[in-house]
């Protein structure tokens, strides 16, 4: 066979590979995307809004943003807050569809959404750091059917959906004992961007907990992290969503030496936050909303009613003007937000 007809089967057999259906955990592998880092500016230069361009897309960000809380991703679930691979890849592309751009905890917390246009953000969270959350295949891609896997895929069928996501995580993140193995997963999130942060050592019920039980379950995990390569936690999510006695041990403490204070404390249920710039912001009890159907105690607190409420109610929820810098709101809404955005509002 000659030189170009080499090049002609070398050329064909890509293209093949290519077009291979996307019904099968096999073909996905082959035709997603390679994992690509979320910008935290996606636009090089994002347009100045102004109260015309706001009311165009009836930007409202003193709005309400769904913070979702996952646990387990199972082929079969064992529990009611387990999710299959399936059922989180349909609840991703459902908010993919519905113009949601996902965030992290730190990102929301801190008010950094820089999203486009139109777009309303939703923070995607996974607490415990179970196996099915992330994991590495022979060629150092995330595996199929595992979270992070499935919010590549996701993204790559939906370009606007940005691949990010926050982990909470106790002494084994990702089921990994072995401390190498631990730094390379979370070397690899980080430097993805991805969050991880703390989800306390092994994980109990702090409103058991003495409250000098309480900051060392915070600073050994908090040292575990530091050791794996991950930045200071700036956001803390309760396990069980239980509070200490002493609330502020959630976020400010010192234990052996060693303090730590948090920028936020999320709950484990059951609404949409309100806006990071409104004065009711409950930093140190942000409310997440169960992944879930509409069946028995989830009727009315997880995601399946929630994203159905806010499609029936747009103008409730968040919904970005493009600027950074700015926040939009229609004029009713200007008394609601923070005196600390005063100079940025933009109120139409």
């Amino acid at each position: 066979m000659t030189a170009v007809a080499n090049v002609v089967v070398v050329v064909i057999g890509l293209v093949a590979l290519v077009l291979l259906p996307r019904s099968g955990g096999e073909e996905r592998s082959q035709v997603r995307a390679q994992p690509r880092s979320p910008s935290p500016t996606p636009s090089a230069a994002p347009p100045k809004a102004t109260a015309e361009s706001a009311r165009k897309v009836k930007a409202n960000e003193a709005g309400l943003v769904p913070v979702i809380m996952y646990h387990r991703i199972l082929p079969k679930r064992l529990a009611s807050i387990d999710r299959t691979p399936a059922q989180l890849r349909k609840e991703l592309e459902r908010l993919a569809k519905d113009g949601y751009v996902p965030i992290t905890a730190a990102e929301l917390v801190a008010g950094k959404i820089d999203i486009p246009p139109g777009a309303h953000p939703v923070v995607l969270t996974f607490d415990d750091g179970h196996p099915g959350h992330f994991a590495m295949d022979q060629n150092g891609r995330p595996k199929n059917d595992t979270a992070v896997g499935i919010i590549y895929e996701v993204a790559a069928k939906y370009p606007s959906f940005r691949p990010t996501a926050t982990f909470w995580v106790s002494r084994a993140p990702f089921g990994l004992r072995d401390r190498e193995r631990q730094k390379q997963a979370v070397k690899w999130l980080v430097d993805h961007g991805f969050e991880v942060a703390n989800h306390t050592y092994s994980h109990p019920d702090l409103r058991r907990l003495s409250d000098k039980r309480v900051s060392e379950q915070i600073v050994r995990q908090e040292r575990l992290l530091k050791k794996a390569g991950a930045p200071p936690s700036t956001t803390f999510a309760l396990p069980y969503g239980s509070q200490p006695r002493k609330l502020s041990r959630a976020h400010d403490g010192t234990w052996d030496g060693t303090r730590y204070h948090f920028d936020a404390v999320f709950l484990a249920g059951a609404q949409p936050t309100v806006s990071p710039y409104a004065k009711s912001f409950p930093r140190y009890a942000i409310p997440r909303i169960q992944s879930n159907g509409k069946h028995g105690e989830c009727r009315r607190w997880c995601t399946t009613y929630w994203l159905d409420w806010l499609d029936k109610h747009p103008r409730e929820r968040y919904t970005s003007d493009g600027d950074p810098a700015r926040v939009s709101v229609p004029r009713k809404l200007r008394a609601t937000l923070s005196p600390v955005r005063a100079k940025s509002v933009i109120a139409y």
